[in-house]
């Protein structure tokens, strides 16, 4: 690991003068967090935002503070529900919003509660902790960890342009680079999701997103998201044989605008909605797995013969890596 870094004090995040933040990525979605298991350190939006500034700040797509579940204000009931899930992932995005979940964050999350000595795991260990889309288990597997990312479920949006059950999508997407309108299905996992699907790569590389508030050529919902919602735009290039199960793997390749962050290098909740939308579209003897490929390279998604069945769950495995760390100065 890098040696650490003092960074000079950045006057819109003074809430974190003297404290270390550690940084790390799961496929290239970076992510500082704070260990703050009593919660200790008065942490604002606007300190979250300065230190993610990739320019004035230290930069990432989001901050998590490792907290213990029973120090965070309005989890006591979660906690009593929940007794093993000793930590939580207090996430945020980048602008300083809360979030509900974060697949590559949760990977990042149990890593970093591995190498801080908070939960040591070796391959096959599996931890439970909290988030605000409730609990999630992580598995250890070698060099790879497994979240179980909980229940994937049709949004129904109010509005809706269409019958999802009879015609597959419900929301129509204007996005900057791309010709006319597009049909787009909405997904919960449980932080909103907006998936479109393209033809071809080529109009996967055409698309531009302006940015953290998307202000410059925004992408056009309708019916309006109420509480926003990130977008995927992904290609299918078709299934491959698995060479140790046989089983049938569905290959994608995707682009994610995450809500309140702009465009990341890879998205896990994202990932995973992607890969749902992509087994309801093609209907009966879809693939249960999915390889998905990213900017910053690849996840597995595993979402079952029946992915929007009551009780069925949706699993996300991919790497984790702590990159090093900085202090605020």
């Amino acid at each position: 690991m890098p040696a650490s870094l003092k960074l000079g004090a950045m006057t819109a995040a003074s809430g974190l003068a003297g404290h270390e933040l550690i940084k790390g990525h799961g496929t290239e979605n970076d992510f500082l967090l704070l260990i703050d298991p009593e919660r200790d350190v008065p942490v604002t939006a606007t300190d979250i935002a300065a230190a993610c500034d990739r320019r004035a700040g230290i930069g990432a797509d989001g901050f998590v503070r490792v907290v213990r579940t029973r120090s965070l204000p309005g989890a006591q009931a979660f906690h009593e529900a929940v007794p093993e899930a000793e930590w939580f992932m207090d996430y945020y995005n980048a602008d300083g919003s809360v979030a509900e979940m974060c697949g590559n964050a949760s990977r990042l999350f149990a890593a970093v509660l591995d190498a801080e000595g908070l939960c040591p795991m070796t391959d096959g260990d599996s931890i439970t902790i909290g988030t605000r889309g409730g609990a999630r288990t992580i598995t250890r597997v070698g060099d790879l960890w497994t979240v179980d990312m909980g229940s994937a479920r049709l949004t129904h949006p109010d509005g809706a342009l269409a019958d999802v059950e009879d015609e597959g999508w419900d929301t129509v997407v204007i996005v900057p680079g791309l010709e006319g309108e597009r049909a787009a299905l909405s997904i919960s996992m449980p932080n909103p999701h907006t998936v479109v699907a393209l033809g071809e790569e080529g109009e996967l590389d055409a698309a531009t997103f302006a940015g953290l508030t998307d202000s410059g050529a925004p992408v056009v919902y309708e019916p309006v998201p109420q509480a926003g919602t990130n977008l995927e735009l992904v290609v299918p290039l078709g299934q491959e044989v698995d060479a140790v199960t046989g089983d049938r793997v569905g290959r994608a390749r995707l682009r994610v605008l995450e809500r309140g962050v702009g465009e990341t290098r890879s998205c896990g909740t994202g990932c995973c909605a992607a890969a749902v939308a992509l087994h309801v579209w093609e209907g009966e003897g879809a693939p249960e797995d999915y390889r998905l490929l990213v900017p910053g390279g690849e996840v597995g998604v595993h979402v079952g013969a029946a992915p929007l069945a009551e009780g069925s769950t949706v699993l996300l495995t991919g790497p984790a890596t702590v990159t090093g760390r900085v202090t605020i100065a």
